[in-house]
């Protein structure tokens, strides 16, 4: 296998996998933690306690971002990436150790926090890590379309995490469909965790064979290595912190209203104090993983539009389509099934479209010397002001609309908003020295 192969598959595999395990935990939070670790009389509060942890992972990224890239711009990125992957990997096989609130009390959720967080941290290094590999790598004029791959880690994590909850609920079936069945909630629900250390080993393999990338050996050898670039990142490149922070915002939110938000709401029962769409867990699932079919293809798709025609100019337009998007989940949303599939099939589209370019947009806005940090921290605060709060705002604009998702469609619209303002004062970056 040729070094830019490699490098490649490294990138791909190392994001499918902590995706993979973001995934599982984004799964439980809806099917399981509500039930086992957050028990309480009131479903949407149980919901909204288990959505509260997932968002602590969002939290814990910009944190895990200044710590890994600090040791990416300083260590170099190889090592970094497989500190990132152990450290994700050892947090979600400790998951499916978890005794519940049933066994230990009020000490099962705070350790299922403490494990979220470390997900969270380790992601925060993981991505930026993935996507430098990549694109400072790349051939001349195809940085978008390798930084697409990493990327592509999303789409496919999130296809093998639901598609082995699938089997497993199809093998432990469930007479009640707002519920898993028994033996699910006892010890079926860990099997996915569990599992994620398998694909850590696979994972581990492939990026101990890495090389260091020439952009950063480069760096070394000109004695430009930043000995505090977190500090060298704020006080020289402020303003890209600050564009790139805003450039994700949309992505995320679209992001985690597909992804998250989509499945209570799907799932949620008509006659529901706050009614959703009604379907059978394995059908929604099936139609989700449908669009994310879409979200895999048009990520790749992405890659080479952005490298002809720019990441600004590209992602301007797409921006707003996501606005437009977010207008039209009620018509959508009732003409039935077919409308259900248009909505997460355009949903999971402009997903794809939106996070392909972001491979290499990110990266391009920073020198070399605090590439790691400064793309790693914009990415990760974006998860706060995004990711981390967007299924909890969803649930309560839920709420507020009486089971309507006319309020959440507008939310989306108003962050694609934001984006779009970002946008439109930034820079291309397209034809910017990657080496520099």
């Amino acid at each position: 296998m040729n070094p830019r192969s490699r490098v490649i598959l490294a990138s791909l595999v190392g994001t499918t996998i902590e995706f993979y395990d973001f995934y599982v935990y984004a799964t439980a939070a809806v099917l399981v933690f509500p039930h086992l670790f957050f028990p309480a009389g009131n479903e949407t509060t149980a919901l909204l306690a288990s959505f509260a942890v997932f968002g602590a992972a969002m939290v814990a990224r910009p944190l895990g971002a200044v710590f890994f890239g600090h040791l990416g711009d300083k260590r170099g990125r190889k090592t970094t990436l497989v500190a990132a992957l152990l450290t994700m990997g050892i947090a979600t096989f400790a998951i499916g150790l978890l005794p519940t609130y049933a066994v230990i009390g009020w000490v099962a959720p705070l350790l299922l926090v403490l494990m979220r967080l470390a997900q969270g941290f380790a992601i925060g290094g993981e991505w930026s890590g993935a996507a430098l590999v990549a694109t400072e790598n790349a051939p001349s004029g195809k940085r978008a379309w390798y930084g697409t791959f990493p990327q592509l880690g999303a789409p496919i994590g999130f296809i093998i995490a639901n598609g082995l909850f699938l089997v497993i609920t199809f093998l432990m079936p469930s007479g009640d469909p707002t519920r898993p069945s028994e033996t699910f909630l006892s010890w079926g629900w860990r099997i996915p965790f569990l599992f994620s250390i398998v694909m850590v080993a696979v994972g581990l393999w492939v990026r101990l064979r890495l090389v260091e990338s020439p952009a950063f050996s480069k760096t070394v050898e000109k004695g430009q290595v930043q000995k505090m670039p977190l500090a060298a990142v704020v006080r020289d490149h402020w303003r890209e912190l600050v564009l790139g922070t805003f450039f994700m915002l949309a992505t995320y939110v679209l992001f985690y209203l597909m992804t998250t938000f989509s499945l209570s709401y799907g799932r949620a029962a008509t006659d529901a104090e706050v009614p959703g769409l009604g379907y059978d867990y394995t059908t929604f699932v099936l139609l989700m993983i449908l669009g994310v079919v879409f979200f895999g293809v048009f990520t790749l798709v992405s890659g080479p539009l952005a490298d002809r025609y720019g990441r600004r100019r590209t992602l301007i337009v797409v921006t707003a389509a996501i606005m437009a998007f977010g207008l039209v989940w009620v018509p959508l949303l009732d003409a039935g099934t077919i409308g259900v599939v248009a909505w997460l099939i355009l949903g999971f589209t402009l997903m794809g479209f939106t996070f392909g370019p972001m491979g290499a947009l990110l990266p391009e806005l920073f020198p070399t010397s605090v590439r790691y940090t400064g793309s790693g921290v914009s990415y990760n605060v974006s998860s706060i002001l995004g990711a981390a709060v967007a299924p909890f705002i969803a649930v309560w604009l839920w709420g507020l609309g009486d089971g309507s998702p006319f309020w959440v469609g507008v939310y989306l619209t108003v962050m694609g908003g934001l984006t779009l303002t970002a946008l439109l004062v930034g820079r291309e970056t397209k034809d910017v020295d990657i080496e520099a």
